[in-house]
């Protein structure tokens, strides 16, 4: 605890006495020199004990595209403890049809005083979008951080699954087992993360089964009704394996193979990607690409107490590496 102590007193500018003074709460200590050592904890990463986090919780906009996809409550989910630790309250603001937008949220956030927001696969994610509110906020010094979607005209950090290495891993494994017919349910056109699965998938399946390999992308909705579509044209066009940009297309694409009689994966296998709670409980339980929310997470929260408290964080993007998880959704290609 000592050294803990020498640190938290160094970067504060204090004596360890005081530390141990504000960390005990105790009396006889200026609240400048106070918010010195609160200001410490954050950016060194040490947990406020919980009464200092309760009386200093300030508040954070997290804005989520919706709740359907479990993916974006999980993100939620993990960014609260880890920023109610570092002593902010997490304020969250969920889209839906008929509800409140993305822009009407950013008002309520800044009207309520907070700190900053981060945009969790917001409009940043959709290149057919401006970007012109968010430049705003920024020339107005409001932090912000941006999670899956990458605009270079906007002061912020970026935190990025890998989606190429996404598209490796499940083209890899899929050829492993003998398919070479295989295509992509993807997301929307226009969004950055679909954009990049893409040209990941078309990268690997060169790399796997040779450039003459025609490539198969069905684009569709980031839902399972979008699944069912892109499903239809892939299964139509042969595939006996089909990648999918999310869990949720995921779920539309095991669907319509039931629908049209074919048994998963005796007939044709199918990844997920994310690694949300229904790829554990659809049937059969789905092969998917973890997204590694938690990781995620850490560093988000990490960067922007950062950008908070005034120490930038990189406006390269922070991009992480996905992991394969294999469930009963794959199989050996059938033999013809």
């Amino acid at each position: 605890m000592g050294a803990t102590l020498a640190d938290i007193a160094a970067h504060a500018g204090v004596s360890e006495a005081t530390v141990s003074r504000v960390l005990n709460e105790r009396p006889g200590v200026a609240q400048s020199k106070r918010q010195a050592v609160l200001t410490a904890l954050d950016v060194l990463g040490y947990e406020r004990p919980p009464r200092l986090r309760r009386r200093a919780g300030r508040p954070v906009g997290l804005v989520l595209p919706e709740l359907t996809n479990p993916v974006f409550p999980a993100f939620a989910q993990a960014l609260g403890p880890n920023f109610s630790r570092r002593g902010f309250t997490p304020l969250v603001g969920v889209q839906s049809e008929g509800g409140l937008d993305e822009d009407e949220y950013i008002d309520i956030f800044v009207e309520s005083g907070a700190t900053g927001i981060v945009f969790i696969s917001g409009r940043h994610a959709d290149m057919n979008l401006a970007t012109t509110r968010y430049q705003e906020l920024r020339g107005l010094g409001l932090p912000l951080a941006f999670v899956n979607g990458y605009r270079s005209d906007v002061d912020a950090p970026f935190f990025s699954v890998d989606d190429a290495s996404a598209m490796e891993l499940a083209v890899r494994h899929l050829v492993a087992m003998g398919h070479r017919s295989i295509g992509l349910a993807n997301g929307p056109e226009s969004f950055v993360p679909a954009q990049r699965k893409a040209q990941g998938f078309r990268d690997a399946i060169c790399n796997a089964l040779g450039a003459e390999v025609p490539v198969r992308i069905e684009a569709a909705l980031y839902s399972d009704d979008g699944g069912t579509s892109a499903a239809r044209a892939l299964i139509a066009d042969g595939c006996t394996g089909i990648v999918c940009a999310s869990d949720m297309i995921a779920v539309g694409v095991l669907a319509e193979a039931r629908r049209r009689g074919l048994n998963v994966p005796r007939d044709v296998s199918v990844v997920g990607f994310d690694d949300s709670a229904i790829a554990r409980h659809s049937w059969p339980p789905l092969t998917t690409v973890r997204q590694p929310v938690a990781a995620m997470s850490i560093s988000i929260a990490d960067a922007f107490v950062g950008e908070i408290n005034g120490i930038p964080a990189s406006r390269n993007q922070y991009i992480f590496q996905p992991e394969l998880v294999v469930r009963e959704s794959t199989g050996p290609a059938a033999r013809t």
